[in-house]
C-alpha cells in the first residue's frame, strides 16, 4: 500500500516541478472554478458571461435556467475543499447523506430518501443514481472511491426517471469527468498530511494523430494510517488505501461525430472497517444475558469505554477489499437539428471483505465473510433536440444486472457462554458452538428495460411547460441457500433434535429459497416554469414515480416456529407522490444568486431495511413500510462580488418520518425478551412485542437541520517571482441529531455536530497553487454511524468520524 502510493507521488512530483508552471510565458488558466458560486456550492463549468454550465437535462445550460433543485460542484473546488469522494461531497450539499460502514455497505441518499438505512441489501434498486459520464453505477460501493480527474458534479434532487436512464426516487448525483484534448495539457497534484496522509493526483490530454484523435490518461493514489488502534493486532485500522486509472480516446473524424472510448480500473484495500465501544443499553433479556453479565462471567473487559480513545480489540480478521472498473463506448451524432447519442458500457465489482461481527474481543464470531462479484452492463440510446420553442429528448435504456456471492458466518469457543443462557448447562460447554459454520450461497440476476421522454415546451418567453414519462420492465431472479455445519463438520438440520442441536439451530437454521418476480411501471413528471423577471423564475413540480420491487438477498428471520418465513423472501415495488415548488433568482447584476426549493415526497410500501437481531438475519432483511413521508425546504444561498471574495450559505430543513408502520421490528430496548402478553420495562426480565408501531418517527439518518457555509477570499501578491494571489478559505458544515437505527432508539442517536476545514495558499493564473489546510479544524469528536451488533444484548458500538488533520498540497498545470 505505502510504497505504490508513495511510488506514484514521486512521479507526480517530478511533474509537478518540471511543469511549465513554473515559467512565466505559461499559458493562463481560469481561475475563476475556485469561487463557490452555485445554486450551492463549489463551481461548475461557466461560460463568457461566467453562469455556471450544467449538462443535467442532457442538454447544455445554465444552472439557473433547470427548473429544479441542483447543486453543482467543480472539480478545482472539490480537490481544494478535501471533497474527493461521496462521503465528503456531503459536507457541501446539506440534503446529501452518505452513510458507509464499509465500501458495500453504503448508501447515498437524497432528503432522507434513497437506499434504506443499514447493511446493504443486493436485493433492492438504489434511489439516488450514480452516474459518471451518462454511465449508471448500480453499486453504491463505487461512491467510496476517489473522484478522478473531475470536471464537475452535479447533484439533482428529487425523482429523475423521465430524463435519466435507471429510474431513480430521490435523486442523481451526476459526475462529469474532464474529456480529451486537442492541445497538449496536463497536471499533477501531491498532498501530505498528518496520519501518515500521502494523495497523488496526474492527468494528461492531448492529440494523438492529427486533429482526429486526442487520448486523456489520470491517476489518483490515496493512503493514510487507521484512526483507531486496535490493541488485539496492534494495527491501526479504518485507514485509506484507494488507488485509480482512467484513461479516455477520443475519435472525431467531423464536426458532427464524436466518439469516446473510456476505461478505469479502482482498488482499495484498506484494514477496515472496525468499530469502538459506545455503550450498552438495557433489553428486555434476563440481566445475566445481556452485556455487562455475558462480559463479566468471561472475565472479558472493552479495552474503553470512551469512544473517542479511538481504541479496539475486535480479534477477528478486517478487510476490505474491493475492485471496480469497467469500459464504456460513447457516440454523439449531431442528426438533422438534434443530436443521438449511444452509450454502450460494462461495469464489473469485485467484493472481498473479512469483518468482526461480534464486535467484541471475544472469539464469539471469529469469521464474517462474503465475498462477492458484480457485473452489469448498460445500453441507452438517447436523442435530443433545442429549437426555439421546444426542446425534447428521448430514449430507451436496457440494464442486465448478476451477483454472486459465498459468504462464510463462524462461531468461536466463547459463543456457548455468550449466546446459550447461563441456566443451561451447555452455555459452560465451548465445544457446542465453536465451530458452527453458515455456508451461504446468493445469486441475483436483474434485467431492467425503459423508455423514457421529456419535453420543454417554451408556450412564450416565460411560461415553459415541462412533461414527461417512463415506461419500465424489471425482472428479477434470486437464490439463497444457508448450509449449516457443527465443529465437526457434521450438516445441522431442521428438524434435529436434542439440546445440542436446538442451541446450535438458535444461531442458525438452513435455509433455501429462490425469489422472484417481473412487473412494468409507468411513471410520470410534469413541471410548470415561470420567468417573473429574466433572472427570476418560479418552478413547480410534480412527479408520479416508483421503485421496483425487491428480494431479500441475506436470508430471511425465523417465525416463532423457528422456520424460515418465506412470505418476506420479496417486497413490494414502492409508488412514490413528489410535489415541489421553487424559486430561482439572481440579483445584483448577477453577483447573488438565491434558491429556494420546498418539497413534499410520500411513498407507500417504502422499503425498509430491518433487523430483528437473530444472528441467522444480523445482515438485516427487506420490509415495506406503509407510508413514509418526507418534506421540508431548502436555501441555496451564494455571492461573488468581485473576483477577491465569495462565499455561499446552503441549509435544509427535512422532515422525514415514517407515516404508518405498525409492524416493524422493535428497538432495542424493547427486543429479546419472552413472547408473553407482559411487556417488562428494559432492563427488567419481560416480553418483547413480536412487532413495534413506529408510525410517526424519524428515519434512519437523516437530520432535521443541515447548513453548509463557505468563504473565501484572496489578495494580489507576488511569490518567487510570478504575480497571483494569496487566499484564505473557509468551509463549514453543522447537522443535528439523527437516528442510526431503522427503528429509533433510545441508544443510538447520534448527536449533532459541526465541523469546520481551513486553507491558506497561494496560486497564479497560470495553473500554480500551493495550499496547507485542516480538516475538522475543531477537533469535533462525532460519530458517522452507530450500530446494533445481533444478539440483543445491548452493546451499541460506533464508527468515528475522523479527528483533526492536516497538511499541505501543491498542484500544477501545464
Amino acid at each position: 500500500m505505502t510504497s505504490r502510493s508513495s511510488l506514484l507521488a514521486g512521479v507526480a512530483a517530478i511533474v509537478l516541478l518540471s511543469s511549465p508552471a513554473f515559467a512565466e510565458d505559461a499559458a493562463t488558466g481560469d481561475t475563476s472554478v475556485n469561487n463557490p458560486q452555485t445554486s450551492s456550492a463549489g463551481t461548475g463549468a461557466r461560460d463568457d458571461d461566467d453562469a455556471i454550465i450544467v449538462t443535467a437535462r442532457r442538454r447544455t445550460e445554465t444552472a439557473q435556467e433547470v427548473p429544479l433543485a441542483i447543486s453543482v460542484i467543480g472539480g478545482e473546488h472539490i480537490d481544494s475543499t478535501g471533497a474527493f469522494n461521496v462521503g465528503r461531497l456531503q459536507q457541501l450539499t446539506p440534503t446529501l447523506q452518505f452513510y458507509s460502514s464499509n465500501p458495500r455497505n453504503s448508501a447515498a441518499n437524497i432528503r432522507g430518501l434513497g437506499a434504506p438505512f443499514g447493511l446493504t441489501n443486493d436485493g433492492i434498486e438504489q434511489g439516488v443514481g450514480v452516474y459518471v459520464d451518462d454511465v449508471y453505477y448500480s453499486r453504491a460501493a463505487s461512491s467510496t472511491f476517489d473522484f478522478l480527474d473531475v470536471d464537475r458534479i452535479e447533484v439533482l434532487r428529487g425523482p429523475q426517471g423521465t430524463l435519466y436512464g435507471k429510474n431513480t426516487t430521490a435523486g442523481a448525483i451526476n459526475i462529469t469527468t474532464r474529456k480529451p484534448t486537442f492541445d497538449f495539457e496536463g497536471t499533477a497534484e501531491v498532498s501530505i498530511g498528518n496520519l501518515g496522509f500521502k494523495q497523488a493526483k496526474a492527468a494528461v490530454s492531448g492529440p494523438v494523430i492529427a486533429d482526429k484523435l486526442a487520448a486523456r490518461l489520470a491517476l489518483s493514489a490515496t493512503s493514510r494510517n487507521g484512526t483507531i488502534y486496535n490493541v488485539t493486532s496492534g494495527n491501526y485500522i479504518n485507514e485509506q488505501d484507494n488507488l485509480g486509472v482512467r484513461g479516455q480516446l477520443l475519435w472525431e473524424p467531423n464536426e458532427d461525430i464524436d466518439v469516446t472510448l473510456a476505461a478505469d480500473f479502482n482498488k482499495q484495500n484498506p484494514e477496515c472497517c472496525g468499530t469502538v465501544y459506545v455503550r450498552t443499553g438495557p433489553t428486555q433479556r434476563p440481566l445475566n444475558r445481556q452485556y455487562e453479565a455475558l462480559a463479566a462471567a468471561q472475565g472479558y473487559a472493552v479495552v474503553s469505554t470512551n469512544a473517542f480513545d479511538r481504541l479496539t480489540d475486535v480479534d477477528a480478521d478486517l478487510n476490505a477489499g474491493n475492485e471496480l472498473g469497467g469500459a464504456s463506448l460513447r457516440l454523439n451524432w449531431n442528426v438533422g437539428s438534434g443530436t443521438f447519442t449511444s452509450i454502450t458500457a460494462w461495469r464489473f465489482w469485485d467484493w472481498k471483505p473479512e469483518n468482526d461481527r461480534d464486535f467484541t474481543g471475544l472469539p464469539i464470531v471469529t469469521k464474517s465473510q462474503n465475498p462477492s462479484q458484480q457485473d452489469q452492463y448498460t445500453q441507452e440510446f438517447r436523442y435530443s433536440q433545442s429549437a426555439k420553442n421546444l426542446d425534447f429528448v428521448v430514449g430507451a435504456f436496457a440494464f442486465h444486472q448478476q451477483i454472486d456471492t459465498q459468504g462464510t458466518e463462524q462461531h468461536g469457543p466463547a459463543s456457548s457462554r455468550w449466546n446459550i443462557s447461563p441456566t443451561n448447562p451447555l452455555s459452560n460447554d465451548p465445544t457446542v458452538l465453536d465451530g458452527l459454520t453458515a455456508i451461504n450461497t446468493q445469486q441475483l440476476k436483474n434485467t431492467s428495460l425503459a423508455l423514457y421522454g421529456q419535453a420543454s415546451w417554451k408556450v412564450t418567453d416565460a411560461f415553459t411547460i415541462q412533461p414527461g414519462v417512463r415506461l419500465n420492465y424489471d425482472k428479477k431472479s434470486g437464490y439463497y441457500d444457508r448450509q449449516v455445519f457443527d465443529g465437526a463438520g457434521v450438516p445441522v438440520l431442521n428438524g434435529q433434535t436434542g439440546a445440542r442441536r436446538a442451541a446450535q439451530l438458535a444461531i442458525f437454521s438452513p435455509q433455501s429459497y429462490s425469489p422472484e418476480g417481473s412487473d412494468w411501471n409507468f411513471s410520470y413528471d410534469l413541471t410548470l416554469s415561470y420567468k417573473i423577471a429574466p433572472t427570476v423564475m418560479v418552478y413547480g413540480t410534480y412527479a408520479k414515480t416508483f421503485k421496483s420491487f425487491g428480494i431479500n438477498q441475506n436470508g430471511v428471520p425465523n417465525d416463532a416456529s423457528g422456520v424460515p418465513a418465506l412470505a418476506a423472501q420479496t417486497v413490494r415495488p414502492e409508488s412514490v407522490d413528489h410535489f415541489e415548488a421553487g424559486i430561482k433568482t439572481q440579483i445584483w447584476d448577477r453577483k447573488a444568486t438565491l434558491n429556494i426549493s420546498a418539497f413534499r415526497t410520500d411513498i407507500k410500501d417504502y422499503q425498509a431495511n430491518v433487523t430483528n437481531g437473530q444472528f441467522g438475519t444480523v445482515r438485516g432483511y427487506l420490509a415495506n413500510a406503509e407510508k413514509v413521508r418526507s418534506q421540508g425546504v431548502e436555501v441555496d444561498f451564494s455571492i461573488r462580488p468581485s473576483e477577491r471574495f465569495n462565499a455561499y450559505v446552503n441549509g435544509s430543513y427535512v422532515d422525514a418520518t415514517y407515516r404508518k408502520f405498525v409492524d416493524a421490528p422493535c428497538p432495542p430496548e424493547l427486543s429479546g425478551g419472552g413472547t408473553g402478553a407482559v411487556i417488562a420495562p428494559p432492563g427488567v426480565t419481560g416480553n418483547s412485542p413480536a412487532n413495534c408501531d413506529i408510525s410517526g418517527q424519524r428515519l434512519p439518518g437523516v437530520s432535521r437541520w443541515s447548513v453548509s457555509v463557505g468563504a473565501e477570499g484572496n489578495v494580489p501578491a507576488n511569490l518567487l517571482g510570478k504575480d497571483g494571489q494569496v487566499y484564505l478559505g473557509v468551509d463549514g458544515n453543522h447537522r443535528t441529531r439523527f437516528s442510526s437505527n431503522p427503528s429509533p432508539s433510545a441508544y443510538t442517536w447520534v448527536s449533532g455536530y459541526n465541523l469546520w476545514n481551513v486553507r491558506f495558499g497561494f496560486r497564479t493564473d497560470a495553473g500554480f497553487d500551493i495550499f496547507g489546510w485542516v480538516r475538522n479544524a475543531l477537533d469535533e469528536d462525532y460519530f458517522e454511524q452507530l450500530n446494533v451488533p445481533g444478539g440483543n444484548t445491548g452493546l451499541i458500538t460506533g464508527q468515528p468520524g475522523d479527528p483533526r488533520t492536516w497538511g499541505a498540497t501543491i498542484r500544477a498545470a501545464f
